[in-house]
């Protein structure tokens, strides 16, 4: 696609980067320099004054760095077809992949109180994203049409940690790596739009559950679940793209450990752990706690729903900041406030209606961009077509705080009897320490300058 043509439709979509972001970036480079030495210009990839950021130290053997200095162009602002047609229709692929995600991952609560009261991504760079969207697309419908014959505690365990789990993991990483690959200046917005799916997801879904359950029963409201999840795998396939061409890396299937020598991508990536314990906690148990303390089943799926609502927003703005002030300053921003609602407004709320709603509101926003910016931040620290290698690493690390949080929490509300208390400063200190990882990644980046972009 022509340039002209690309730059028509940047105006008829959407604003270009204005003036002043532009001399950011130049200042970023220039700090990041000054931090690590000079750099060969192949370590930067430099056009109209808009550096890349650089890739991190001993994360490529000596033939991939070769590789890298002979593709520079990869990065360049011209490649990425940024507001074109092909670029947004990527963005509605992954939005469709991201509600079949994180739908069902935010209404784990409405699950959760009814299962209570009754009973890949190295092949993204290698390959592309056609495969693994195809097999996870049949695993994750394949999983909620299952769940309607589940009876016992054992089968729900099966279910969801042989098909939902690796299912909702082979559709994540090509979903939100494949708009790296179409946005660079509009990547945060780009994610936060794809994001979005999840909070719609987490609205909808409980509203369902909370009409179907009682009307056709547990089995019959999965299937429904699952017929949706089918319409919305059908976009998924046919809109999620590749841009740039298949890595001629070999594909390996163990993580990339030679990452973690770049200290910022390890500070960044134990910041994501600790996030994964604060955010799921809240959103496993915020249902169950507002059905318990609030003497109203029904209860339980309305903040439910008020927390998604709030979260549609808070994928959808900060994605937009953070394209003008930088993704690593709107993240601690967020997760400052996350830390702050659960601790001041989640732990003292004891039985009040009103003040469970301010909470899963409030934290609904703070934590939006919890799952959608981080990425964004991780493609600050590698080139483009490493991207998927990278944030694939990272993930496997991470997912073992989502593993664990909610074993952690629910052994916490054991422990105490029922009371709350403990689980809900669990998840306010996780996102302490959170902060801290992420506050220090970006330190060791660029410096302790809060105007430096980042």
């Amino acid at each position: 696609m022509c340039a002209a043509r690309n730059d028509a439709e940047d105006t008829c979509l959407t604003t270009t980067i204005d003036s002043g972001t532009a001399h950011a970036y130049s200042t970023t480079f220039a700090k990041y320099e000054n931090r690590h030495g000079s750099k060969k210009s192949s370590d930067f990839i430099e056009k109209d004054g808009n550096p890349s950021t650089p890739a991190p130290s001993g994360t490529v053997d000596a033939e991939e760095s070769a590789n890298n200095r002979t593709s520079d162009s990869s990065d360049d602002d011209e490649d990425f077809p940024e507001g074109s047609l092909r670029a947004w229709l990527v963005v509605f692929g992954s939005f469709c992949a991201l509600f079949m995600v994180f739908g069902i991952v935010n209404s784990t609560g409405a699950f959760q109180d009814y299962f209570s009261a009754n009973q890949l991504r190295r092949i993204f760079d290698a390959r592309g994203p056609k495969v693994p969207l195809a097999v996870g697309s049949v695993a994750v419908v394949l999983s909620m049409m299952l769940l309607s014959y589940c009876t016992e505690y054992w089968h729900f365990i099966l279910d969801y940690s042989l098909l939902g789990g690796p299912g909702g993991a082979l559709l994540n990483t090509p979903a939100y790596a494949s708009i790296g690959h179409h946005f660079k200046r509009r990547r945060g917005l780009a994610t936060g739009i794809a994001y979005t799916s999840g909070s719609i997801g987490g609205i909808v879904i409980p509203l369902m559950l909370q009409s179907l359950l009682p009307k056709i029963g547990f089995a019959w409201s999965t299937r429904v679940l699952g017929f949706l999840l089918l319409s919305l795998a059908v976009p998924t396939n046919l809109l999620i793209t590749k841009r740039l061409p298949p890595s001629k890396k070999a594909v390996r299937v163990i993580p990339d450990l030679t990452a973690f020598k770049d200290p910022s991508f390890a500070l960044c990536t134990a910041g994501m752990f600790l996030m994964e314990w604060g955010l799921f906690v809240p959103l496993t148990y915020i249902s169950a706690y507002a059905t318990t303390h609030c003497q109203d089943a029904s209860f339980g799926f309305t903040v439910l729903a008020l927390l998604n609502a709030g979260s549609f927003f808070g994928r959808l703005v900060p994605g937009f900041l953070a394209d003008r002030f930088g993704r690593f300053h709107v993240i601690i921003v967020t997760i400052s406030l996350c830390a702050i609602t659960v601790l001041a407004i989640w732990l003292p709320a004891a039985n009040s209606k009103a003040i469970m709603i301010a909470f899963a509101i409030t934290f609904g926003f703070a934590s939006g961009s919890n799952l959608s910016l981080i990425p964004v931040c991780l493609s600050q620290l590698c080139r483009v077509e490493n991207y998927g290698r990278f944030v694939s690493t990272s993930y496997f690390f991470v997912n073992f705080g989502t593993l664990t949080s909610i074993p952690i929490g629910g052994q916490l509300l054991s422990a105490n009897d029922g009371s709350y208390w403990a689980l809900i400063v669990f998840a306010g200190v996780s996102y302490i320490g959170a902060l801290s990882c992420n506050t220090a990644s970006r330190v060791v980046a660029v410096g302790w300058n809060p105007k430096t972009f980042f």
